[in-house]
């Protein structure tokens, strides 16, 4: 099969050639119920199977379906939790996409909604278009049951993190087999849903977990080679892809699609690449994507035969995405167009579009005033991750005000992020009260200096408990609470740097006109090209490395920050060559890209002078390192 027939076959399969991805644990809990009937695919979260649970009463109650509870006393609870609101939103989606197919083509109708939504150029818009042009009545009914025959709901996609894998515990205080751990049993919550959709995973391997897989058959193709529950593989560039689809591939497990995430151009947790950027990766996809099929086809096939399953006869539909930063409608063009990809991912965006998300009004007050100086690459994810913070969210404020009653660190009321047994047999969270009233006990029998004490105690209470605070914004829109208490709630929220262009509350209409090149929400706003902020930050977050380490550096440090440099400066060159082709953008534009890449290299060169023991001048020049003028 080639490149440009998986690329035409990928893109029917959807309606809309973007995707709302996965934000924190609350943001997109129920987007699916919010967005899918129009046919746009979303992301959930299975992290906080508590939340889960509160949101499976609130809309059981919502639609008139009975509510049982499944409690943590019961077998299986996280699991059970899972597949039960999975199977309630499946319920949720399927009828209100029936009641829009159902309804009458005119002005304000949800399915007139459904068709105007999508972008100019969709087949399916413009046979809409054509049915609204058509004079003869006849023709015109014809046409109408032809659409509704085309129309598909979006995708109800779940994510599981896969870092995210602490073990529990019985009532005895034993650990429970591996089985009930927090992503295993995630996955068999999916696992057993009836969704026909696919699973994210994030965050890199986890060979427990994939190895899990194994024990569910909608994972494998039927006798018609459709594959009921897909894999989706959240990556940072080609070599992961590979390593990763291999990985399953060697147990007959097919990838469908490979979710490429700028490192730090994103919201969340940031992994950062090394130093490589997002374009030079999505070369490489365009050059490799049929080497890639080819050698994962064959190592998939060969597991097959072996568990006696038919192999494929050629490679199933595999789809190319990607997603971190995109903020206009020509960036997402030249993404699908110059790319290839098949589609595109808009997160951040969307927290200022109450149809598609939940953040509580306090939170999107904040977020629309936001600027570049409100979001930070911080520190405070227990799971020692960089993680983009509003630094001024309820969650922080909140944080800052048990360090004033010198009561540092949280209750920890889910514990999905322990992980630390420095003190205590079972693992417990780095944000928690008692781990930080232990560390900063042993912090004062070393009997350091009052400078040097207090800046070990800001790294230890600087941790926040982001596992439930970024599942909040739902439980206080929706006004949930236990026996009619409504808590005191704190909303952490993690945009991406894009937010701070952003600055209005908007339609669901509106954030898909402006995606699609319709309207422009960003008009007359100041903003970098989205491979030039990548670049920033990730020169910001070299240097910050390099000035942490310079005392004493290991080798093992050097040989890693060389290699971060490296993959700078050699993104900065494909960069030089790239910006001359984006034709769709002003001259204007282009030319400040173009100056922006020289001030680049000019800091860059200015900084490595200065650290030279960690960055040896080299004798002869090379094509990565040299700084040839731009």
């Amino acid at each position: 099969m080639n490149n440009s027939t998986i690329h035409v076959h990928c893109k029917l399969r959807n309606v809309h050639s973007f995707h709302i991805p996965v934000m924190g644990t609350g943001f997109s809990i129920d987007t699916p119920i919010k967005v899918a009937k129009y046919g746009i695919s979303s992301v959930i979260s299975l992290v906080d199977d508590c939340l889960i649970e509160d949101m499976r009463k609130y809309y059981s109650d919502l639609v008139h379906k009975p509510y049982t509870a499944i409690t943590k006393e019961e077998e299986d609870y996280r699991a059970r939790r899972i597949t039960a609101y999975l199977n309630l939103v499946d319920d949720i989606v399927q009828q209100e996409f029936e009641k829009v197919r159902s309804s009458a083509f005119g002005p304000g109708s949800e399915i007139t909604k459904y068709f105007e939504l999508l972008a100019d150029h969709s087949p399916l818009k413009i046979q809409y278009n054509a049915m609204c042009q058509e004079n003869d009545l006849a023709i015109k009914k014809y046409l109408q049951e032809e659409l509704r025959a085309q129309m598909v709901p979006g995708n109800i996609d779940v994510n599981i993190m896969t870092k995210l894998d602490r073990p529990n515990y019985g009532s005895d205080k034993k650990e429970l087999p591996a089985e009930y751990s927090d992503a295993l049993a995630a996955l068999r919550g999916y696992a057993q849903s009836k969704l026909n959709s696919a699973i994210v995973f994030s965050a890199g391997i986890n060979r427990r977990l994939y190895s899990y897989i194994e024990k569910f058959k909608d994972f494998y193709a039927d006798a018609k080679g459709v594959i009921k529950k897909k894999i989706i593989l959240k990556v940072s560039d080609y070599r992961s892809s590979f390593v990763q689809g291999s990985f399953l591939a060697k147990k007959g497990l097919w990838v469908s699609e490979y979710r490429v995430e700028s490192g730090l151009n994103c919201g969340g947790h940031a992994f950062v690449s090394d130093g490589y950027l997002l374009g030079p990766i999505l070369e490489e996809f365009k050059k490799k994507k049929n080497e890639l099929m080819a050698m994962v086809l064959k190592i998939c096939n060969e597991a097959l035969k072996a568990k006696n399953l038919k192999p494929f006869d050629e490679a199933p539909c595999t789809r190319i995405t990607t997603q971190g930063g995109i903020g206009t409608a020509k960036e997402n063009r030249f993404l699908l167009e110059f790319y290839q990809v098949d589609g595109t991912g808009w997160a951040t965006p969307f927290l200022l579009c109450p149809e598609a998300t939940n953040v509580d009004e306090e939170t999107l007050r904040k977020l629309c005033a936001a600027t570049e100086n409100d979001i930070e690459l911080s520190e405070v994810s227990p799971l020692g991750v960089p993680f983009h913070n509003l630094k001024e969210s309820a969650s922080e404020l909140e944080k800052r005000r048990r360090i004033d009653r010198g009561r540092p660190g949280s209750a920890c009321p889910k514990g999905y992020l322990v992980s630390n047994t420095e003190f205590t047999e079972q693992p417990i969270c780095t944000a928690s009260r008692q781990y930080q009233k232990l560390k900063l006990d042993q912090l004062k029998t070393f009997k350091l200096d009052p400078k040097a004490f207090a800046q070990y105690a800001i790294e230890i209470i600087r941790k926040s408990c982001i596992c439930t605070d970024l599942g909040e914004a739902p439980l206080i829109n929706h006004q949930i609470g236990k026996n009619g208490h409504l808590p005191k709630r704190f909303t952490a929220i993690c945009p991406g740097p894009n937010i701070a262009y952003f600055s209005k509350v908007v339609s669901l209409a509106e954030m898909i006109s402006h995606i699609y090149g319709r309207i422009n929400l960003l008009d007359g706003i100041c903003r970098p090209n989205m491979f030039i902020k990548e670049l920033r930050l990730n020169i910001d977050y070299f240097i910050k490395e390099v000035k942490k380490i310079t005392t004493a550096p290991s080798e093992k440090q050097i040989q890693y920050l060389n290699e971060f440099k490296k993959n700078l400066l050699e993104g900065i060159e494909y960069y030089h060559d790239l910006f001359p082709k984006m034709m769709e953008e002003t001259e204007g534009y282009r030319l400040q890209a173009l100056t922006q890449l020289k001030e680049f290299k000019e800091e860059l060169k200015n900084f490595l002078a200065q650290h030279t023991v960690l960055f040896p001048i080299p004798t002869v020049s090379t094509p990565a390192v040299a700084f040839a003028a731009v």
